[in-house]
């Protein structure tokens, strides 16, 4: 009898390392905190046996990517490298960069790009004016995208019946007193959202932050990543945001989507 084929993405347990899993899991436990950490906080965090993170922990020491004296245990900047892969690799990041850079400089505030993994959002490029703060929006910070600008953005990407589900499925948390966290209106904003073209977010991730964003689409017209501006409540009104704003981020989309494969 002939062998049947596996259907793509298709995978078997003899396939999965779980060490391999492990010790990413370890790694992602450091952003718990903003300080060294000990071993049994590193196990607790990435919830894993504590001989088990002691034995990842030494083989990341080993490799450069963490550093520790036995008690207190820190990431590298070597690290980085994975990061760095990831964005040297990544054509969004290249093709949407010196839009970024003019965005920024025309809307004297922080311009960004995301893009979704899994329920968040992930800042993976930004540009900002010398003259003001930089804090908040760094590469590789995360937002849960029912909350935000962007995430609303990329959440329109999908058919109605997928995005009832996603909504009610996805852990919806309150940032602040304004978070809209019902389903059902989350879809109606994001229905909305997607007919106008554009999402902006009043203070619902943020206190006092709000962004708009559009979705950035490739040649074949699907929605890739998002751009968006965003401003300190108490500098820009959400119409001056629609006036101002608005125009330099849909320029933006429109002109790299003939470049974005």
């Amino acid at each position: 009898m002939p062998k049947l084929k596996r259907e793509a993405g298709e995978m078997r347990a003899t396939d999965f390392v779980e060490s391999l899993d492990r010790g990413l899991r370890l790694l992602r436990a450091f952003g718990e905190s903003t300080a060294p950490m000990t071993l049994s906080e590193i196990a607790r965090a990435a919830d894993l046996p504590r001989a088990t993170a002691r034995r990842i922990l030494f083989t990341l020491q080993h490799g450069g990517y963490v550093s520790g004296d036995s008690k207190l245990f820190a990431l590298t900047p070597h690290v980085l490298t994975l990061a760095g892969a990831y964005l040297r690799a990544n054509q969004i990041v290249a093709v949407l960069q010196p839009v970024l850079d003019r965005i920024s400089l025309a809307a004297l505030e922080i311009s960004s790009v995301a893009v979704l993994d899994g329920d968040d959002v992930v800042f993976i490029a930004r540009s900002s004016p010398t003259r003001i703060f930089t804090g908040g929006v760094d590469i590789g910070y995360r937002l849960p995208s029912f909350c935000t600008a962007v995430g609303r953005a990329l959440l329109g990407r999908l058919g109605d019946t997928e995005l009832k589900e996603r909504l009610t499925a996805m852990r919806r948390e309150s940032l602040t007193p304004r978070t809209v966290t019902d389903p059902k209106r989350l879809f109606a904003a994001i229905a909305a959202d997607r007919k106008q073209g554009y999402s902006l977010v009043d203070r619902e991730a943020e206190p006092h932050f709000r962004s708009i964003s559009v979705p950035v689409r490739r040649y074949d017209d699907a929605v890739v990543a998002a751009i968006n501006i965003g401003a300190h409540v108490d500098r820009i009104s959400t119409e001056e945001m629609v006036k101002r704003f608005l125009p330099l981020l849909r320029e933006g989309a429109t002109e790299v989507k003939a470049t974005l494969l």
